[in-house]
Parts: C-alpha cells; structure tokens; sequence
C-alpha cells in the first residue's frame, strides 16, 4: 500500500544495514553537500564538513543539527519512488523527538503527533507529518515501534474461520492479546501501540479515540451503503520504516499524509485477503455474479470507491482521487526535471490499482534508482508488524 503524501513502502532487497557499523563518512559528505547547496541559507559547508569528519573518527557517527534531519526528511520523500504524492515534499512538517528516551514520552509524543497530523483544531485539513526519534548509535539498543501503522484496527478470527475486523491484523492482534492488552471484540478496536525501548523491553499503550480521526462510510446514491458498516480512519500514519539521512539511521521515524481514496476503496476494502467487499456490494446492487465477464467485479469496485471520496467529502476530511493524483505526479516530474533532478519512480507503484490506462501515468516509462536520503522498509520490522514473537521479544 503506497501513501498520497507519504513515502510509499520500499523494500529495496539491495539496501542492507548493520546499526553497529561506523557512518559511512563518504555518504555523510555527499549528503552535507547537497543539503548545504540546495539550502543556501545555512551557510558554507567546508566548516560543518570538518566538525562531522572529526565525530565520526572519534564515536562513529555524528549528531545532525535540526536543519539537516528536516531537509533529509524532505528529500527521502521526494526520493521515494512508490510515492505518486511526491509534489507536495517541501511541505512535511518535521517534530525532533531525539530527545524522548522512555516509551512514555514516545507514546505522548506520537499522540500529539496524530493530533498534529489530524489538525484537531480544524479537523479534517490533514497536514503530512514526520516525527524523528533516536538514531542508531554503533554499539547501543535503540527504541523502536512494532506497529506497522500507528492507527489500525484489531483482526479477530472467529471459530467458524471469518474475521472480524481487519484480516492483515489478525497475528498482531494475537500478539498483543498475549501481552496482556484486552479489546472490545467489535470490527474497530484500535490496536494498542507497541513500543520497545533498551530500558523497559515492550510496553502497550492505547490509543485514544480522541486522537483517532475516522470517517463512516456512506454512498452518494445508494442508502442501504450505510448499513455495511464501514469506516476507516484519515490518517495513514506509517511507522516501521527506516529514515536513513547522510550515513545516520533513524528506526523509529514514523510519517503521514492523507489518503488518495484507492488505498481504502480498491486495496483496503476490496483486497480478498484484507475486507473482500466486493462481493456483497455486487449483491446489494443486484449484479449478476455468474460469470467473471458481466464485469460485476468492476461494477462494485468503481461504486465502493465513489463512496469513499463522497463520505470523505461529506466528512470534509482530505483526501485525493487518482486522476487528480496522477495529474500532480507528471507536475512534480516537471518541476524536477527543470530542477535537474532525476525522479525514480516504480510503475507498478505510481499507476493506481483502477482505471490505471486512464491516467497519464501509465502511459509512460520512469527511472529507477536508489537515491538517499531515503525510507526502507527492513525485513525484521516488516515481520514484526505483521507476525510478532512476543515471547522472543522480551515482551
């Protein structure tokens, strides 16, 4: 699932990663370079260059002043090639959460967090947002978050082999149960957040309805849609993805945007392994479901999208369709190109999962390359947000 607004998941299999290495002081030179010459504000490099080339002789790597982690934060979104919401990068909002050591802290920070991202005092008017905790240290444990998600909903399997609830969850929602966290049994239990430090092992925190904004599911045309129950929440907030900036990692460096409406209608509500709607939206509707080629399938899908971006709409949460999506990505192709700036970009990520021949952006070819800064998603993160070991995890 990519993100409209965020860094879309990059697993990059080429990309590997050992926290007790020393910074690559190469890497760290090229990105003060770039920071320094496309932020002319700060000022000559040479300077900072010495004081960083010294750090890293002396503890391996080097503490990066709030200027450099807000750019790099900046860059690794442009950079990230399954995002088609890249032409909005200059706008992220970035919160240096460095300081905060205990899973306390961290909870009430990603609390304020949502609440940011969500602009409570305006609800709605998503803002796209990234909070930056402790970096790796060589030699040294680091926190970090198991959720994949801050916001998801719990997966209950039932006896009869249904789920209630959100089926990718169901392992993860096994697991906190085993660690003691106890929901209310419905399809919309907030997932606790899982949060890990050196000091307190794992330690589950509840998420506030209050700092959860959520959108019910409706349809501009058909009345019996709201009986299906549906809602999601508005803000995709991804947290098990790697921000490496000039050589220095950060684990725990969870980020959002807002939704474009096929990540909920298409892939969400409309994957067989995840809500697997479409069959009974096809039935409400009267399709006729015996054969692949009445293209009920389509029929369903295209109505449960609309409902989406219509109730998104009523609920005056921000959202993005995929032709307006697809738009702005060729503007942000543009404005890099003009820029001098290669855009990598992965085609089966950036053309929507409907009507892609419909949108400018499957009619062309992209670069791909591994630019840093950078987001990635590393295997043991991705197993641990969806097949958690709490017994192995000293939880």
């Amino acid at each position: 699932m990519s993100h409209t607004a965020v860094p879309g998941y990059r697993d990059n299999p080429t990309e590997t990663w050992d926290p007790d290495a020393p910074v690559d002081a190469i890497e760290a030179e090229e990105f003060l370079r770039l920071c320094y010459a496309e932020d002319k504000r700060l000022g000559p490099v040479e300077q900072r260059l010495s004081s960083v080339r010294a750090q890293i002789a002396a503890t391996g790597t080097y503490t990066q002043t709030f200027d450099e982690i807000a750019y790099g934060a900046k860059v690794a979104w442009r950079n990230a090639s399954r995002c088609i919401g890249r032409l909005y990068w200059r706008s992220l909002v970035v919160l240096d959460r460095r300081d905060a050591h205990t899973a306390e802290h961290i909870f009430a920070l990603l609390l304020r967090h949502l609440r940011q991202a969500g602009n409570m005092s305006n609800p709605g008017m998503l803002r796209p947002v990234i909070s930056i905790f402790q970096p790796a240290t060589p030699g040294r444990p680091y926190p970090r978050i198991w959720n994949e998600q801050l916001i998801r909903y719990a997966g209950y399997r039932r006896s009869d082999g249904s789920v209630l609830g959100d089926p990718r969850m169901v392992e993860f929602t096994e697991a906190m149960t085993a660690l003691g966290w106890r929901g209310e049994g419905t399809g919309h239990d907030l997932l606790p957040l899982a949060i890990e430090t050196p000091a307190e092992g794992v330690r589950l925190f509840g998420l506030p309805r209050a700092s959860v904004l959520e959108v019910h599911i409706s349809h501009p045309e058909l009345p019996w849609f709201e009986e299906l129950g549906l809602r999601w929440h508005a803000v995709p907030a991804i947290s098990n993805m790697r921000l490496s900036i000039g050589g220095v990692h950060y684990p725990m460096a969870p980020f959002n945007g807002w939704y474009m409406g096929t990540e909920i209608g298409a892939r969400t509500f409309g994957d067989t392994d995840r809500y697997d709607m479409l069959p009974e939206v096809a039935k409400r509707m009267g399709l006729d479901t015996s054969s692949d080629a009445t293209m009920w399938r389509d029929r369903a899908l295209i109505e449960l999208n609309r409902a989406v971006l219509h109730s998104f709409d009523l609920a005056g949460v921000k959202i993005s369709d995929h032709h307006t999506e697809s738009e702005r990505f060729l503007t942000h192709l543009r404005n890099e190109e003009r820029a001098g700036r290669p855009v990598p970009a992965d085609w089966s990520w950036i053309v929507p999962p409907i009507s892609g021949s419909a949108t400018p952006v499957f009619h062309r070819y992209y670069h791909e390359a591994d630019l840093r800064p950078a987001f990635y998603l590393d295997a043991d993160a991705h197993e641990r947000a969806l097949h958690p070991k709490p017994s192995a995890s000293g939880g």
